[in-house]
C-alpha cells in the first residue's frame, strides 16, 4: 500500500427476463403499458445502455416562475401530506413519499413496481400542503418530484421514521436506529478533484418495489444519466441498529472525446469543521463534525493487510490524499467520538451522526482510496469526500459491474481487530530546534484502545513505531500506559526540516508494536502547516 498526496488546484467528487419497452426522447423516459413480470437490474441496465449510445441531453430544469422565486423558508413550507404516503393504507413495513420540486427545478420520475408490473406515479399537487404560499399548482402540469424518501419502524413499533433519502444529483443517505442524518453517499463521483470540471451524474428515474407484508429489505432501482456515462442501480435497504444498503450497479461509458480523469466509486461526502486535533478558539463546543476520520482496510491477498486511520482536518487550502493498493477490504468516513461530551451541542447532537463503512463485493480490483478535504467557514458545508478510484477504466462503450455494501453505523461500528486510535491531539514542543529545522517543534499525543492492548501482560514492553517523510525529523516517539486511565498513549515530537519545498506537507505514520506483533491500526497524519 502506498500513500500519495497533492494540493488540488480546483474542487468540485441473471436469468433473462421479458423487458418493458422503453422510449427515450429529449431526455425523458416513457414506459409502455405495464407487463406482469418481476422488475430487475437488467431492466434498468437496458435503459442505461440505450442512453449511453446516444448523445447526452441536458435535462430541462424550467419550473413555474412563482415556484422559482420562492425563498428558502417559503419552499420549506411545502410539505407532503401524510395521507398521500405510498403504501400507508396497506399497512406495510415500509412507506414512501416524495419531495416537491425545488427552486432549481431538478426533478425525477417515480414508478411503483407491483406484481402487476410498473406504473408511473405522476406528480399531483393534491399530495402537497403548500402552507402559507399563494400558488397556482393546478396550472403547473407534471413537474415530477424533487426526490424520494422511505420510512420504516426504525425506532418504534408504532411509528415509522425516515430510513433513506434520495435527493439531489446522485446523493442518498440512510439511518440506523437512534441515529440522526450526517454524511451522505453518492452513486458516482466524477473528476471531483483536479483541473477538470467536476461532473455530477444524477438519478433521473426511480422504481420503488412494493414491499410484502412479511417484511424483508426495501428494494429501490434508479437510472443515472450524465455527460460521459449512464448507470443502472439497485438498492436493497435493511433497517436495523446499523442499516445496511446493498448496492448493485452497472455503469456504461459514453463515447466521448473528453475522457474521465478520476472516476470515484462508492463515494462518501461529509463535514469536518473542527475537532480534538484542530480546536477552534472562541467556540464553546469541543468538536463539530459529521465524521472525524477516514478508515481503510487493505488486503494483501494472503489473508492479511493493513488498517489505516487518517484524522480529518479543515485545511487552509484544498488537499487530496491517495492510498494506493492492490486490493481493498473496506473504507469509510467514521464518526468514532460517540459521547455527548465530545460535542456539547444539544441541537446538532453530532454524537448521533452515523459512520458509513463500505465493503466491496464485486468490481473494485486494484486502485486507490482518494480523500479530498478543503476549507469550510462553518458547519453548514460539506468539505470532505472519500471514494475508490479503479486503476483502469473501461473504454467508451463498455460497462463496469459493481456490488458493494454500505453499513450506516452508530456506537457499535467497524473497528480494526487489534487496536485503534481513540483520540489524537496536536501541540507544540519547546526543546531547542536543530540547525536545519524550520519553524516550531510539533507534538502529538495519540491514545489507543483495543483487545490486543487489553491482553498485554503487566510490564509488557510496547514500542511506538514511527516514520516521517524526508522533510521532517522525529525527535521522540514513546508508548506508555496513561496512569489516569490505564489505556495506552503515544507521544511524538518532530521538527520540519529546511527543504527546497518548505510548504510540502509532512506525511506521518505510527503504530504500536510488542515483540514484532502489531497491536494497532496505523495512524497516518498529514501536517500542512
Amino acid at each position: 500500500m502506498q500513500a500519495f498526496f497533492h494540493v488540488s488546484q480546483r474542487l468540485g467528487g441473471v436469468a433473462p427476463r421479458a423487458r418493458f419497452a422503453a422510449l427515450a426522447c429529449a431526455g425523458a423516459l416513457a414506459l409502455s403499458a405495464p407487463l406482469a413480470h418481476a422488475w430487475s437490474l437488467e431492466d434498468v441496465a437496458t435503459l442505461a445502455s440505450q442512453r449511453a449510445k446516444t448523445p447526452f441531453k441536458q435535462a430541462s430544469h424550467a419550473v413555474p416562475a412563482e415556484l422559482a422565486t420562492l425563498d428558502y423558508d417559503a419552499y420549506r413550507d411545502i410539505r407532503f401530506k401524510p395521507d398521500s404516503t405510498l403504501w400507508r393504507a396497506d399497512k406495510l413495513p415500509f412507506e414512501a413519499n416524495f419531495f416537491h420540486v425545488g427552486r432549481q427545478g431538478d426533478s425525477v420520475r417515480v414508478h411503483e413496481i407491483t406484481s402487476a408490473g410498473a406504473r408511473r406515479v405522476p406528480y399531483d399537487p393534491a399530495q402537497f400542503n403548500f402552507g402559507k404560499n399563494k400558488l397556482s399548482p393546478k396550472n403547473w402540469g407534471d413537474l415530477g418530484y424533487g426526490g424520494v424518501r422511505a420510512f420504516s419502524h426504525l425506532n418504534s413499533p408504532t411509528y415509522k421514521d425516515e430510513l433513506i433519502v434520495f435527493s439531489g444529483a446522485s446523493y442518498f443517505r440512510a439511518l440506523g436506529s437512534g441515529q440522526l442524518y450526517g454524511l451522505s453517499a453518492r452513486g458516482l463521483a466524477v473528476d471531483t478533484a483536479g483541473p477538470a470540471k467536476e461532473e455530477f451524474p444524477r438519478f433521473t428515474d426511480f422504481w420503488l418495489e412494493k414491499p410484502g407484508a412479511e417484511g424483508g429489505p426495501l428494494t429501490i432501482f434508479a437510472l443515472m444519466d450524465s455527460e460521459r456515462m449512464t448507470g443502472a442501480y439497485r438498492f436493497s435497504v435493511k433497517p436495523g441498529e446499523q442499516t445496511v444498503t446493498d448496492v448493485q450497479a452497472r455503469i456504461f461509458m459514453r463515447p466521448t472525446d473528453k475522457p474521465v480523469t478520476t472516476l470515484g466509486l462508492a463515494p462518501l461526502t461529509s463535514m469536518f469543521f473542527f475537532g480534538e486535533n484542530q480546536p477552534r478558539p472562541g467556540d464553546f463546543r469541543p468538536e463539530v463534525h459529521d465524521s472525524d476520520g477516514l478508515m481503510i482496510a487493505t488486503d494483501d491477498g494472503k489473508g492479511g493487510g493493513e488498517w489505516l486511520w487518517r484524522p480529518l482536518q479543515n485545511p487552509a487550502s484544498p488537499l487530496v490524499t491517495s492510498f494506493k493498493m492492490k486490493s481493498l477490504k473496506g473504507f469509510g468516513l467514521m464518526q468514532r467520538d460517540r459521547a455527548f461530551s465530545n460535542y456539547e451541542d444539544t441541537e446538532a447532537r453530532y454524537e448521533k451522526r452515523p459512520s458509513a463503512w463500505v465493503t466491496p463485493i464485486k468490481g473494485f480490483g486494484a486502485g486507490r482510496v482518494e480523500l479530498l478535504q478543503f476549507a469550510t467557514p462553518d458547519e453548514t458545508h460539506d468539505n470532505v469526500a472519500a471514494y475508490w478510484v479503479p486503476e483502469k477504466l473501461p473504454p467508451p462503450g463498455q460497462s463496469i459491474d459493481l456490488a458493494y455494501q454500505i453499513a450506516w453505523q452508530g456506537k457499535n461500528q467497524q473497528l480494526p481487530p487489534n487496536g485503534w486510535v481513540t483520540q489524537s491531539r496536536r501541540g507544540t514542543g519547546y526543546s531547542k530546534l536543530g540547525a536545519d529545522a524550520l519553524g516550531q517543534q510539533i507534538q502529538f499525543v495519540i491514545d489507543f484502545a483495543g483487545p490486543a492492548l487489553d491482553a498485554l501482560p503487566e510490564g509488557a514492553k510496547v514500542e511506538a513505531i514511527t516514520t516521517a517523510g524526508a522533510n521532517a525529523r522525529v525527535l521522540e516517539s514513546l508508548a506508555y500506559r496513561n496512569p489516569a486511565t490505564g489505556a495506552w498513549r503515544m507521544t511524538l515530537r518532530l521538527e520540519r526540516l529546511k527543504t527546497a519545498e518548505p510548504a510540502q506537507p509532512i506525511e506521518l505514520r505510527a503504530f504500536l508494536q510488542h515483540n514484532n506483533q502489531t497491536l494497532s491500526e496505523t495512524w497516518t497524519n498529514l501536517i500542512t502547516n
